[in-house]
């Protein structure tokens, strides 16, 4: 999908930093979000989830151990809300929680030949030092390209690798292009079930690690098959519809619009209603026409 998109960089103000630091670090958050944080280090980043007890969606966030800290990327409109829920099972753990905003970007370099100019493997989660900062590739996809955490005079070394500055929504057009989830903009908090949403298949979850917030459940979905509807990428011929707006097949409700942008979505779909053997005419949503495909990552669909 990065074929002939040349290489470049953007910021994303939607994402801020939160450093959970001490030397209970890693067990404190081990306990509570979906992947195994004793593997993330200087040179390995990881994606995970904060649940809720029932297994449904609260935070998504890359996480990555700089400089005696972890520092997690939480969307930035809701990052007080897990701030808080943090410290409400900090109890006695020998830790410290920050927010770091102020002081470090969020930023993505993609296209073709970013990981190779910031000395990055296609490995995801692969950590390299960077701008004064980390730089990590897109633990989820590395299709998707690399993650950085700088501080703002960092950015200028984006520049120096030879990364043209983009606007941050050529980044979302590639995400959704690959049908990758995003936060908020697709999950509901305390709704959303994370393997609806593909997010097993995007390395959100370690199936042998220990208990955390919401493992048993997760894992009942998966042993058992409870799967009846998934998070689909859809070409829209039409109106782009809102987030929200459902989604029909000759008249009967099969799904949900999620977010969207030039001509690209992202659509939750029942499974029985838009496998091939279901027959009937072409998915409508709103004034428009969606076209759905599996994504190519996906190998267990």
């Amino acid at each position: 999908m990065t074929v002939g998109m040349r290489a470049g960089y953007a910021v994303l103000e939607h994402r801020g930093v939160v450093a959970v630091s001490g030397e209970d670090r890693a067990a404190f958050l081990q306990g509570l979000v979906s992947n195994d944080v004793l593997k993330v280090g200087p040179a390995h980043a990881a994606y995970a989830l904060f649940l809720t007890p029932q297994g449904k969606f609260l935070h998504d966030f890359t996480l990555v151990d700089m400089g005696g800290a972890l520092l997690l990327d939480p969307e930035t409109e809701r990052r007080a809300d897990l701030l808080r829920r943090l410290k409400m099972y900090k109890l006695r753990s020998r830790i410290a929680l920050e927010d770091r905003a102020e002081s470090l970007r969020v930023a993505v370099a993609f296209g073709e030949g970013a990981l190779a100019a910031l000395g990055l493997p296609a490995e995801p989660g692969a950590a390299v030092p960077f701008g004064g900062g980390v730089a990590f590739t897109d633990p989820r996809l590395s299709a998707l390209g690399a993650r950085l955490f700088l501080p703002a005079e960092g950015i200028a070394a984006l520049e120096t690798a030879g990364l043209t500055r983009r606007d941050a929504a050529d980044h979302d057009r590639l995400r959704l292009s690959l049908g990758v989830p995003e936060g908020g903009r697709d999950l509901i908090p305390e709704k959303s079930i994370p393997l609806e949403n593909r997010l097993d298949a995007l390395n959100a979850i370690a199936w042998d690690k220990g208990c955390y917030m919401g493992q048993e459940l997760t894992a009942r979905t998966k042993y058992r098959a409870l799967i009846r509807k998934k998070l689909f990428p859809v070409t829209v011929e039409g109106p782009l519809p809102e987030p929200g707006t459902p989604v029909t097949r000759d008249g009967k409700d099969v799904g949900e619009i999620r977010s969207g942008r030039d001509g690209l979505a992202l659509a939750l779909l029942r499974l029985d209603d838009v496998a091939e053997t279901a027959g009937g005419g072409p998915l409508t949503a709103g004034g428009a026409v969606l076209t759905h495909r599996v994504p190519e990552w996906d190998v267990t669909s």
